[in-house]
């Protein structure tokens, strides 16, 4: 007889105790009679039984189970409401020898998760899912769900679910299944032991196709919730068993897994040193120097670039996150935007440290870049004390002066066109600010120029920008700076 239909005892795939809560570390928070812990139980038992316990990440999104990390010794990630089958296609693309397993509720999977679903199953995505269904929101207080019945009450349907009102419930495995792609679908119910007896198998099979590589598997529990329902555990259960599958008929909706022949590829991942070769990235004089740079071993710079759309203001976001990848920083590039494509609003928020970047977000810049007058109206009182201010204007507007910063102002879009390119003005700005703050030296933003741009003719065009936006500091150097303290503590690289 198989080793999982004998073994008893404590699953190695639980922590020894479970510190959600100070008090009784040896249960689970959920209510009594509630199905999640009995599903929690199949899923340890199938892990133990495969012998995967190092391999399994579980992913457990908003809902009664997101909490299931205290539970289950295994990789964890702990998702946004929904987007469970998402996380797990990113996790087991990078990962393919990883089991991922989603775990999600019914007003999780079926409500605002169901394009996450419908489209990971459509793809065969290689993961497992695990579809508790108890046909109710229950952590929020028993809204209707699009899984609850025809005639049910909820907090949201006093008077019983209405199909003209609310619609029908959604049947998700049988959505599903209409899919090509799908491996096993299957619904079972905690309804009595012989039930459960039935959605442990199914659960096994589930994690086991995976581990086989068979490809996408999902399993439909129909749950208890016993505290939401307003009945006794007892009667909660015999509710699935006899009410619950009317609606959700128990059963198998596909299954596949014999068919050898479709079992699921896995995808090649290629090793880091071949990503820039996949990418056709080649050797750039950045590159080659790395070794005669240095970067300022403290540097922790946060950059905000503002302007209209069109101007360029991510794009120059863009070269300086690149040429930091290039000169070995950790980087990130933020951008944000208005809905208009162009002359909406737009900027970025850019970091470059050599220390792990906590938050792409840049609240209090140590550089503002402001291309238009909007921008340096909305951000300049966000500036650090000491930092600096650039501003594409001929000069200060009124009203828009610090003593405490750095500020510059220079009719930037001017000097493009005097190049012969008024949309260089972005590369012009970019030229001034490594001229004042010397955040980064200049082989590494045309190297970071050659990556991002393909035209030959804007790229000499940009470098002749960069050197007039120097140009435009050295010439009348001081001139425009209103700054009472000291003077700039950017590494100068």
């Amino acid at each position: 007889m198989p080793e999982f239909f004998v073994k008893a005892g404590r699953s190695k795939t639980f922590y020894p105790v479970f510190e959600r809560k100070s008090e009784l570390q040896h249960q689970t928070h959920y209510c009594p009679g509630c199905g999640h812990g009995i599903v929690h139980k199949m899923i340890a038992k199938a892990i133990d039984t495969l012998g995967v316990q190092d391999r399994v990440i579980l992913i457990s999104p908003v809902g009664c189970s997101v909490f299931a990390y205290y539970y289950l010794d295994v990789g964890n990630i702990q998702g946004a409401h929904g987007r469970a089958p998402a996380i797990a296609t990113a996790v087991k693309r990078s990962r393919p020898n990883g089991i991922v397993i989603g775990y999600q509720g019914d007003g999780d999977l079926s409500a605002i998760g169901s394009a996450e679903i419908l489209h990971a199953a459509n793809r065969g995505e290689n993961i497992t899912i695990i579809f508790v269904n108890n046909a109710i929101y229950g952590m929020t207080g028993g809204q209707m769900a699009p899984t609850t019945p025809l005639g049910s009450k909820t907090t949201t349907t006093p008077l019983g679910r209405d199909s003209f009102r609310d619609g029908y419930p959604l049947r998700m495995s049988e959505i599903l299944a209409t899919l090509d792609a799908p491996v096993y679908i299957e619904r079972v119910a905690l309804g009595d032991n012989k039930l459960i007896a039935r959605a442990d198998r199914a659960i096994h099979k589930a994690i086991e196709n995976q581990v086989k590589d068979r490809g996408f598997s999902m399993v439909e529990v129909l749950s208890p919730c016993p505290t939401i329902w307003k009945k006794d555990p007892i009667e909660a259960q015999r509710w699935v068993r006899e009410e619950l599958t009317k609606t959700f008929p128990v059963g198998v909706y596909r299954d596949r897994t014999s068919e050898t022949a479709r079992q699921a590829k896995r995808l090649y991942v290629p090793a880091l040193d071949e990503v820039p070769k996949i990418l056709g990235i080649d050797e750039t004089p950045a590159a080659s120097a790395r070794a005669d740079l240095e970067i300022d071993a403290a540097l922790d710079l946060k950059i905000k670039i503002a302007g209209f759309g069109g101007q360029g203001v991510l794009l120059l976001g863009e070269v300086l996150a690149e040429a930091g990848l290039e000169a070995g920083l950790e980087v990130s590039w933020l951008p944000s935007y208005g809905p208009e494509m162009r002359s909406g609003t737009s900027n970025c928020h850019v970091r470059l440290s050599r220390k792990p970047i906590d938050s792409p977000l840049v609240s209090d810049p140590d550089i503002l870049i402001a291309m238009n007058e909007p921008s340096l109206h909305k951000f300049l009182p966000s500036v650090q004390a000491g930092g600096w201010v650039l501003f594409n204007g001929e000069a200060l507007p009124e009203g828009c002066s610090r003593h405490d910063v750095h500020m510059v102002a220079r009719n930037f879009s001017q000097a493009a066109d005097d190049i012969g390119d008024p949309r260089a003005a972005n590369m012009v700005m970019l030229g001034a600010m490594l001229e004042t703050s010397h955040p980064l030296p200049l082989a590494y933003i045309v190297g970071a120029l050659r990556q991002l741009i393909a035209n030959l003719h804007m790229i000499a065009i940009d470098r002749r920008a960069l050197e007039r936006g120097a140009e435009l500091i050295t010439e009348d150097e001081g001139a425009q700076h209103a700054y009472a303290g000291a003077m700039p503590r950017f590494p100068s690289g």
